[in-house]
């Protein structure tokens, strides 16, 4: 119940067809639950892979994100068969920070246009082209959208706090669709945008292997494959936390891996373990991977069954969905504990941050890494020892010291007998070489 609108909502934001967000979620989230090292995490598409899912999806279309995620996935699982999960834990965690806010910001301007029902032909990619382009369309404001948006938002926010172990997401959602077809409102739909949901998968392929394809998408793969190992590992170990177990970085990140080939070969989205849905399903009561086993099921069925209304799901409802998950992706409740701690992390958060919304997500990453590495390295280099020169001065007694000078007198009239000895003993008769 969780899973399937943020499902669909993701794919939207991503540029992609929302049936690609459920296909993603069935078969990207079945191999995760069936191989991965956390006994509890749920798999699917994820908020964290919207920037660059969109930017490769815009760049060299939806093929090449197919072959980008189907090389990301047999990275990971070069990854988890040379033990790199371990790996992870080196990188430094104000970039994750950094990264994780920008990805945020960028996810929150992406839903402007829907959550305030904007006539704008397409949203750029680009923030800084981003925000005059919502600017200049702001006279198409549409209020009926915007009241469905803040209903849909104010009842996910007000659900959870009321019921936590409800499916809130969903019943918001559904809510706030529901004010379309009540009061007649000209708001968009799924259907009316995207058309009917396929109520199928679609039949397995493999993507085009062409060389100069791989080496063009290498890239785009390497981040697709970053970010799903790093997602990953951190939810298995918010997961560890609340169920007290201990996961298996290696085999996640090999799971990870056959997830996204999978994924990949029927035309789905990159996939990773999704912190919000796992810590659902430990609130929930799962306990075993058979949980995200089910979940997949379960998804697949609705799909093949209910598929068509799926279709009446409001536009502004899911972008109220969007922004609430790019709210909870930024954690605003630790930006506190960030100001106060050290420069040089806030430092690395801020630059990240800058870059990711501002650059490229890829050249954050890559800087944001190689910086705290340098920074962490410099750090160690340059760290002054606790460690001290023992007092060893030490003052005698009159007592002491008159003692001290009879022993010493002692020794001295020892060493002169001794010397004297040697000298009175008799010394053997040389022989002159020369009269041999």
């Amino acid at each position: 119940m969780v899973a399937m609108p943020l499902s669909l909502a993701i794919a939207i934001a991503s540029g992609a067809d929302p049936a690609k967000g459920l296909v993603t979620a069935i078969i990207g989230g079945f191999f995760i639950s069936l191989l991965g090292g956390s006994r509890v995490q749920i798999g699917g598409p994820t908020g964290a892979f919207i920037v660059v899912v969109f930017n490769v999806i815009a760049t060299h279309g939806y093929d090449g994100l197919v072959l980008a995620t189907f090389m990301a996935g047999i990275i990971l699982v070069l990854a988890g068969y040379f033990r790199v999960g371990r790996l992870i834990a080196f990188i430094p965690e104000a970039v994750v920070n950094g990264f994780t806010i920008g990805i945020g910001i960028i996810i929150a301007s992406s839903q402007l246009k829907d959550f305030m029902g904007l006539q704008l032909a397409s949203v750029p990619a680009d923030f800084l082209e981003k925000v005059p382009a919502l600017w200049h369309a702001r006279d198409s404001f549409n209020l009926p959208a915007f009241g469905v948006a803040m209903v849909t938002l104010v009842l996910i926010i007000g659900l959870r706090k009321a019921f936590p172990r409800f499916p809130g997401l969903i019943v918001a959602v559904a809510l706030g669709s529901l004010m379309i077809v009540a009061f007649h409102l000209p708001v968009e739909t799924l259907y009316s945008r995207f058309g009917a949901l396929p109520q199928s998968l679609p039949v397995p392929s493999l993507p085009d292997l062409g060389w100069a394809r791989i080496v063009e998408l290498f890239p785009s793969a390497l981040i697709i494959a970053f970010l799903a190992g790093v997602e990953s590992l951190l939810s298995a170990m918010v997961a560890d936390r609340m169920i007290d177990g201990n996961h298996r970085p290696n085999a996640e990140l090999t799971a990870q891996g056959f997830a996204n080939i999978a994924s990949s070969l029927f035309m789905g989205l990159p996939a990773t373990g999704a912190i919000a849905r796992t810590a659902t399903n430990v609130k929930a009561g799962g306990q075993t991977p058979v949980a995200g086993i089910v979940h997949a099921i379960v998804i697949l069925l609705v799909m093949l069954i209910a598929a068509p209304l799926a279709g009446n799901l409001a536009m502004p409802a899911l972008a109220a969905l969007l922004m609430m998950t790019a709210w909870n992706m930024s954690e605003p409740h630790k930006w506190k504990s960030y100001a106060a701690g050290q420069r040089s992390d806030l430092f690395l958060l801020v630059l990240t941050l800058v870059l990711t919304v501002l650059v490229d997500l890829t050249v954050a990453i890559g800087v944001g890494v190689s910086l705290g590495l340098a920074m962490r390295w410099w750090e160690r280099r340059t760290a002054t020892s606790d460690w001290t020169t023992p007092d060893r001065s030490w003052t005698a007694s009159e007592e002491e010291a008159e003692a001290i000078a009879h022993e010493m007198e002692a020794v001295a009239h020892e060493v002169e007998e001794i010397v004297q000895g040697v000298k009175a003993a008799p010394s053997g008769k040389k022989t002159d070489p020369a009269s041999a």
